[in-house]
């Protein structure tokens, strides 16, 4: 297993329309790592999420982000997606008339295709992957994640409630096997049992050789995806960093009081 961490994000300054939203934050995330990124509504932690994927409204003045070493600026999105980084969205997009398993099966092509033309670079054999091999593959990831084969038959996010949005990103990101899975809010919306199963999936995918950034407001998610680092966002940094502990810390004072906290102890 490599070395190198999969993610390393050093003074990153990044604005919008001439509005700076983070200023100057740091995080690394190696392999068999889960993050948990917290902070209240406008601390810019769906910004570095968005940032991360590419997402072209941002503009990035200072800093840099490399995964595996190597900076990621000149990546497209799809470049970097195929390359293994992969984001779930707060609120996933309704492409109506688009079954869930063609969009799968085009994501999913494509990624391994690449994947398999960059192996052939390097000394390997490039393997197309075929029609029956997704099959196969989105049958085994839906058995594992405990999702009903007819979901597959359903336009792609269309009619569905809040879990049923979350667990159809949960299976994208089993199908994509990405080794870098961001999650942007994901508990949003969800309701305890909803919540429990899509904690349940991501459990059940995380590899040694992946991280995850976990983006949430409250502790309930880590109730039952245990992070080994917690960070709390305000004003565009990372103000405070720790275990697991931290979040129940938080939980207890809120927002406001870790922010009086930290203001006494600069003035201390």
């Amino acid at each position: 297993m490599s070395t190198v961490p999969i993610l390393e994000i050093e003074n990153l300054h990044v604005s919008i329309e001439d509005k700076e939203i983070l200023k100057g934050l740091n995080l690394t995330v190696n392999a068999g790592e889960i993050h948990a990124l917290m902070g209240p509504n406008g601390s810019g932690k769906s910004t570095l999420a968005y940032v991360i994927a590419g997402h072209p409204s941002y503009e990035v003045t200072e800093g840099s982000i490399r995964y595996f070493g190597e900076d990621i600026f000149e990546w497209s999105p799809d470049e970097r997606a195929r390359k293994g980084i992969f984001l779930a969205f707060q609120y996933p997009t309704v492409i109506p008339g688009v079954s869930m398993a063609n969009f799968l099966r085009m994501a999913v092509t494509n990624v391994r295709n690449a994947r398999a033309e960059a192996a052939a670079t390097d000394g390997g054999s490039a393997q197309p992957f075929t029609p029956r091999e997704f099959r196969k593959l989105m049958r085994e990831k839906m058995a594992q994640l405990k999702i009903d084969e007819s979901f597959a038959n359903r336009y792609l996010n269309e009619g569905f409630s809040g879990g049923e949005k979350k667990r159809a990103e949960i299976l994208q990101m089993a199908l994509l096997e990405p080794t870098l899975a961001i999650m942007d809010e994901t508990d949003s919306g969800l309701d305890i049992d909803a919540l429990r199963v899509v904690a349940e999936g991501v459990n059940s995918l995380m590899r040694p050789d992946m991280g995850v950034v976990l983006i949430t407001h409250y502790q309930r998610m880590l109730n039952f995806i245990k992070p080994h680092f917690v960070h709390i966002m305000m004003d565009g940094r990372i103000v405070q960093q720790g275990g697991p502990e931290l979040a129940l810390e938080l939980e207890e004072k809120g927002y406001e009081g870790l922010r009086a906290a930290l203001a006494a102890g600069a003035q201390s």
